[in-house]
């Protein structure tokens, strides 16, 4: 997908929600227990619950890998129903992969190519010979990690090297590299007040945004200093949609609480214009 594509998506929706796949089979409702995939019938309840309000949907692969070749299968029958019945969404691989040139390539392929996702989210660690591979593909985005929420975040990110911060100089670097176009960045929504330091850096490239509801991120300030010109915001939550409610009502209290940020992004959309 490219990111008109995205944009249009963002404009016709008046949302720009991204809504996290974390299934955890100790939270799920316990009469999904009795699907032959209870994870996939799940995640299909919720898409078709949320989709009409959301623009992007964000598996996180730990919570895959956490079960074997079940999960696996799983987030492959996931990302291939929104494929081929939400094909205007947008779908990240949460898999924070970085890893030297080849094994880099082969994350890439194994995301990319095999499940077709249309972004994934990579760590810069190592540099621009670990995120290039990424950004070589057509069309597929990279989200590279820039300044999380967790409270981790301090002990390297916000450190200075010289005269100024670790993240800053990660997004700055990041922009010489080849097909830096095709780069988002993550940035947690609990850190709303470095925004307008970003924006000085990488004005209109989209930022992914966790952090909001649940970890205490406000969207208001989010958007106060991180919306761009073509928006550039995707805001995800996770356990505040999917596991509005334990019981029968699942899918339809997360289509509640998926509605509900929808409206609040298209006032604070409205309201800019």
């Amino acid at each position: 997908m490219t990111t008109a594509n995205l944009i249009s998506e963002i404009k016709k929706k008046q949302s720009f929600l991204c809504v996290g796949l974390d299934v955890d089979l100790d939270k799920i409702p316990e009469f999904l227990l009795k699907e032959e995939d209870p994870i996939f019938s799940f995640n299909k309840a919720i898409i078709d619950a949320t989709h009409q309000y959301t623009v992007a949907y964000k598996p996180n692969t730990a919570f895959y890998e956490a079960y074997g070749l079940k999960g696996w299968k799983a987030l492959e029958k996931t990302i291939n129903y929104l494929n081929e019945n939400h094909p205007e969404i947008f779908t990240i691989a949460d898999a924070k992969r970085g890893d030297i040139g080849n094994t880099s390539s082969r994350y890439a392929k194994a995301f990319y190519e095999d499940l077709g996702f249309d972004s994934i989210t990579v760590a810069p660690y190592m540099g621009k010979d670990s995120v290039e591979p990424f950004l070589a593909f057509e069309n597929k985005h990279t989200i590279l990690l820039a300044l999380t929420s967790n409270e981790g975040a301090f002990d390297f990110q916000t450190k200075k090297i010289g005269e100024e911060e670790l993240y800053k100089q990660v997004l700055k670097t990041s922009k010489d590299w080849n097909n830096s176009e095709n780069l988002m960045y993550v940035v947690g929504a609990t850190k709303a007040e470095y925004f307008a330091e970003i924006r000085k850096i990488v004005p209109d490239s989209f930022l992914l945004v966790p952090g909001v509801g649940a970890q205490g991120g406000s969207l208001k300030e989010v958007c106060k200093y991180g919306l761009s010109s073509n928006i550039g915001l995707l805001v995800n939550s996770s356990r505040g949609i999917i596991y509005a409610s334990k019981n029968n009502d699942f899918a339809e209290a997360a289509a509640r609480e998926a509605k509900n940020m929808q409206l609040e992004m298209k006032a604070i959309l409205n309201g800019i214009h």
